[in-house]
């Protein structure tokens, strides 16, 4: 999506903390150290510049310097890998992009929609929650067998190293999980839980997860990400 956006010093980002598909851009533009004014927005709340530039109203939306408009999550963590991947997250031992956005599209598509109906039953009617955990709990199973599979020597999705697909991936398993984590660790998903255990405790994810202020029309957003310690820096 194009807009006609005056070029700003910095990208801007409008995201919002606690929302999976923002976390996974905040993620790439982190690990490729993208700066950018990011702009956190309340959902219930959004500011008309982000509607006027994004109508469907969802975050994360990321406009370039160009005045570029990139309304998709995806797209956004590859238009920053593509242009800084210090940890090869495009690149891991046994996976092509194509492989990883493959296996994302499937959590982005049917597991996503079990995901809704079993942490928020009350927004659909006539949803059983239980059947709908039991329906994502599928594709857990499946990427705790992927895991399985290359766990002696590995402890990601596609080898020694962090990729795309964890990346994207996770934010999405760790909103299931917390959804009923005494049941989530009761699970035979050993090497599942090891995965998100890390991602959650990763330094990366610490970094992405710091509280901002709402941002407020005609005030300026923050740094992102933060350069040093948790300090908010105004731009």
């Amino acid at each position: 999506m194009m807009s006609d956006c005056l070029p700003a010093t910095y990208p801007i980002l409008y995201s919002f903390r606690r929302c999976p598909y923002a976390m996974r851009a905040r993620l790439a533009l982190a690990i490729s150290n993208r700066s950018c004014e990011l702009r956190e927005v309340v959902l219930r709340d959004k500011p008309p510049e982000m509607l006027a530039v994004s109508p469907k109203g969802t975050v994360p939306v990321l406009i370039d310097a160009g005045g570029q408009v990139i309304d998709e999550s995806i797209d956004i963590m590859l238009w920053a890998l593509q242009q800084n991947d210090p940890e090869q997250w495009l690149t891991p031992d046994r996976a092509s992009v194509a492989e990883m956005l493959e296996l994302i599209a499937q959590f982005d598509g049917k597991f996503k929609y079990h995901l809704d109906r079993y942490k928020y039953p009350d927004r659909y009617a006539g949803v059983d929650a239980k059947l709908q955990r039991d329906e994502g709990s599928v594709y857990l199973e499946k990427l705790n067998a992927q895991l399985c599979a290359t766990i002696s020597a590995t402890k990601y999705l596609y080898g020694n190293n962090t990729s795309l697909a964890d990346m994207a991936i996770a934010p999405f398993v760790r909103q299931f999980a917390q959804t009923d984590r005494t049941w989530f660790n009761e699970q035979p998903w050993p090497q599942l839980q090891a995965w998100l255990a890390q991602f959650a405790g990763s330094a990366i994810y610490q970094r992405i997860m710091y509280k901002y202020p709402k941002w407020e029309s005609g005030n300026p957003g923050v740094m992102f990400p933060p350069q040093s310690g948790s300090d908010i820096e105004v731009i």
